[in-house]
């Protein structure tokens, strides 16, 4: 149930945008514009699967309360260089129908202005630019919008008291958590766990890997020449594959050909099969699939009952690069 507005205390001033690399949708915004709206500050990046699981909801209520007074303004912090790329972030923002201003955080100077640490992260600004609430992470979004309400209300507004209930499908749908038995696996040797090929990572060094027949839940395994470095392993020869024993509803690899690169070919199996019903939106039936830039795929969406499986993907094409697996 929503506190009464006096337990929402002032956290803070709106600390404003200075730093910016560049405004996507539209022209620079600052605190004196910003004036008499409510603002949404909503922190992310376009890799991140948290934050596209909580992307509907913010579209939403762009969507339905920018008349009433209030402006979301998306920030766009990376994670990894190629999200910094501008051409990667608007193809990735108009692919996500992201219509909100945008801003693009590149040096990290609005996530220390507002000295955070999370993504997702919404921070609530009154109309009056103080931040009077904050939510990190997924999930209670009724709680959210119902803050949002509220400083509409104070503001003036007459908002009515009805909840957005968007569509979430493809790799926004909510995670299975219940079914949710493998955590994000980072691929670099500077966070890399759970590697299974014999002999280990050999850091930076072009090398010949192999994958064992038997994998146990939640270890992976490379097979081919790579070179594994501190973020992604670079696929060095076409055919090189990944497998990982995981339980989960969803899988979803972060990877893809560096900018200027071509599209890179590539096909995927479950314990030893084509995925057939269990393919993701980003792969057919017979697990084929292609990888034009470098962003979040969806490989696998398996109907109940989840057990453990072992995914594969074969890159069938050099130079692709491998960062993180997420599950949902």
């Amino acid at each position: 149930m929503l506190r009464h507005r006096n337990e929402f205390p002032v956290e803070g001033e709106l600390p404003g945008f200075d730093g910016a690399a560049a405004w996507l949708n539209a022209v620079p915004l600052t605190t004196a514009t910003l004036r008499g709206r409510v603002v949404l500050v909503s922190f992310g990046t376009y890799t991140c699967i948290n934050w596209l699981r909580s992307l509907p909801y913010v579209r939403a209520w762009a969507d339905k309360y920018a008349s009433q007074g209030l402006t979301v303004v998306g920030v766009q912090t990376p994670e990894f260089e190629f999200e910094g790329d501008l051409e990667n972030v608007r193809r990735a923002m108009k692919e996500m129908d992201v219509r909100y201003p945008m801003v693009v955080d590149n040096d990290y100077a609005i996530w220390r202005a507002f000295d955070n640490h999370y993504w997702p992260a919404l921070y609530f600004v009154d109309s009056q630019g103080r931040i009077r609430h904050h939510h990190f992470g997924e999930g209670e979004y009724e709680e959210s919008e119902m803050v949002l309400q509220m400083l509409l209300r104070e503001a003036g507004a007459d908002v009515d008291q009805g909840m957005v209930h968007p569509e979430t499908d493809g790799i926004e749908a909510a995670a299975d958590w219940d079914d949710l038995g493998t955590g994000e696996t980072y691929v670099g040797h500077e966070r890399a766990h759970g590697f299974a090929s014999p002999g280990g990572i050999v850091p930076d060094e072009r090398r010949s890997y192999s994958a064992p027949t038997a994998l146990g839940r939640n270890e992976w395994a490379l097979a081919g020449e790579w070179t594994i470095g501190p973020v992604p392993a670079r696929l060095d020869q076409p055919g090189g594959s990944v497998a990982f024993q995981f339980h989960a509803r969803d899988l979803h690899l972060v990877m893809g050909p560096p900018r200027s690169r071509p599209p890179v070919r590539f096909r995927v199996c479950l314990d030893g099969r084509a995925p057939g019903e269990a393919h993701g939106v980003d792969i057919h039936e017979n697990g084929d699939g292609t990888a034009d830039y470098q962003r979040t795929y969806q490989l696998v969406r398996q109907p109940p009952p989840i057990g453990d499986r072992r995914f594969e993907i074969e890159l069938l094409d050099a130079g692709v690069e491998v960062f993180v697996f997420t599950f949902g």
